[in-house]
């Protein structure tokens, strides 16, 4: 049976509770635990799918197609797991499948209420997720004291009651603040963030501190009186440079340790070497790369979570730092690809919706294919650069995606359900891991050293067929195409140092330990291009 860590947030939100979940589970895999971990979102939508990037970051893909929270991403970097559609509920999910239940008489024609009903909900998804776990991790989003997130509280504090103290622990992760005209951190918040707590019920068992300064031994002693934690228990969550560095912090602070000591877990010995050789490179980078990301969501940066960590990641692999430029498209189309991007070593320009920002983008992939600049795009980045390729070398003009443009004479992508002639998919995404066939002694077949892979997917348009033999003959080579011949995944200009475009988000499947191979060759080829001057930084 699994042992559950309920981590909550208080005072105010965007304190990390996904980065402290990520590190607990780092930590406790470290220790030869599996571990699993999972999101519960209050907010009514039913999954973050239709949610602006600028409300909510990034929509992080899972293996199985589901469009998830992107603290997931955070739980995928940090450990083992690959996640799947359980691993992320919101309140909107949990509310559907009680009222679907309801429809279908499940109730027995009972009155259905928050009390028992929803919130036996909630225990179901969290004791399901945590069947095939030693350690089941879960993260209640929002803050507490919103009335949004009082069933998620109430499931949790009903499970502890159910399986006992020794097999459920609550975590709270709350705010010092550092008051500068003062010069003092102040500790009254997380009392009031406790007390709100414990009026529904809940008794934190471990307070995690987030501060800039490191909380001393006798703060630590007050907090504990007030909140009523042991002094042990109080765990100074002090800001890092690096993300990757918590983990490390959190086993100096023994979080760990009294995680297993209050669970009854044995003290397994602890095996961090490698993540410790990883962040040791982060921090003492030989040297550094620029590249630039041509975006439209580039003002909140977590509508590119799992891309930025990517680079950082392959920066690492590369013995380099990625220093990354934050480019608005619309900003190429008023200065001009040149003025904007002559001094960036590499170009990428990743995935999104709508028309806003094309042209700018379709700018900045024709200068990186016309002066040897490292080019790599995903997604929309594809599109863009196969559409930029037709009209630029194929001299269709008019070449577009239906997206786009949906009366154009050269549609070089269009919908799923035009290229298989049927409502398969109909209007809806192709989402989640597809497999992919990569041509002998392509770029692609090189990096990822085997032939066939399996990669995550979130798109509506695709490559028309119609154009793949124009495009081979002029140079832009087809080297990924799906098992049955239907799908183009990935393309290469030929005659370039390194431009490649895939349909699917390999940034999903980077991880520290494991750099995904695009990424690193990507930033291999755009180091190269650095050191050999073709641009100046």
């Amino acid at each position: 049976m699994a042992k559950f860590i309920f981590v909550t947030g208080g005072v105010v939100s965007s304190l990390g509770k996904g980065i402290a979940a990520a590190s607990i589970g780092c930590l406790l895999e470290s220790r030869g635990f599996k571990v699993s971990i999972q999101k519960l979102d209050p907010y009514i939508n039913v999954d973050p799918g239709t949610m602006s990037p600028f409300q909510h970051g990034e929509v992080f893909v899972t293996e199985d197609g589901a469009e998830t929270d992107l603290d997931l991403g955070h739980y995928e970097r940090f450990t083992s797991q690959e996640s799947t559609k359980g691993n992320n509920f919101t309140a909107g999910r949990i509310y559907l499948q009680v009222i679907e239940k309801e429809r279908r008489g499940d109730y027995l024609g009972g009155t259905v209420q928050v009390i028992p009903h929803v919130t036996n909900e909630i225990k179901s998804v969290i004791r399901e997720q945590a069947k095939n776990a030693d350690i089941a991790i879960v993260e209640i989003g929002g803050t507490v004291g919103d009335i949004e997130s009082l069933p998620f509280l109430e499931a949790i504090r009903q499970i502890q009651l159910e399986e006992g103290s020794v097999n459920a622990l609550f975590i709270h992760l709350t705010l010092i603040p550092y008051i500068r005209a003062s010069h003092e951190l102040k500790t009254k918040p997380t009392q009031h963030s406790v007390k709100e707590l414990l009026s529904i019920g809940i008794q934190p068992d471990i307070l995690l501190c987030r501060t800039e300064y490191q909380i001393q031994r006798d703060m630590k002693a007050k907090i504990a009186l007030f909140c009523n934690v042991k002094e042990e228990a109080v765990i100074t969550a002090r800001d890092v440079e690096h993300v990757y560095e918590c983990p490390l912090y959190f086993s100096e602070e023994g979080l760990d340790y009294i995680i297993l000591k209050y669970l009854g877990l044995p003290l397994q010995e602890r095996h961090l070497e490698r993540w410790e050789s990883f962040v040791e490179r982060l921090k003492h980078p030989e040297d550094s790369v620029t590249i630039g990301i041509v975006g439209k969501y580039i003002k909140y940066e977590d509508s590119y979570k799992s891309l930025k960590e990517a680079l950082v990641i392959s920066g690492v692999a590369n013995n380099c730092a990625v220093e990354i430029k934050w480019i608005e498209a619309e900003e190429i189309e008023k200065q001009g690809a040149r003025e904007v991007l002559e001094n960036i070593h590499g170009i990428l320009v990743p995935g999104g919706f709508g028309e806003r920002g094309i042209e700018g983008k379709m700018a900045a992939v024709r200068y990186a294919r016309e002066n040897k600049v490292p080019f790599f795009g995903i997604c929309l980045g594809m599109q863009l650069a196969t559409i930029e390729f037709a009209r630029s070398v194929l001299g269709l003009k008019d070449a577009n995606s239906t997206e786009f443009d949906r009366n154009t004479g050269n549609p070089v992508f269009y919908k799923l359900r035009d290229l298989l002639g049927d409502e398969t998919y109909g209007g809806n995404m192709r989402l989640g891991k597809f497999e992919c066939l990569l041509r002998k002694g392509s770029r692609a077949e090189n990096a990822y050293g085997t032939n066939s892979v399996g990669e995550r997917h979130r798109h509506r348009y695709e490559f028309n067929p119609a154009y793949k033999d124009l495009c081979e003959q002029k140079g832009l080579s087809i080297t990924g195409i799906s098992p049955d011949n239907k799908f183009v995944e990935i393309v290469e200009v030929r005659e370039h140092p390194w431009f490649l475009g895939c349909q699917f988000h390999p940034e999903f499947k980077s991880r520290p330990l494991y750099p995904h191979p695009l990424f690193r060759e990507f930033v291999k080829a755009s180091y190269k291009n650095r050191i050999e001057g073709k641009t100046e930084k």
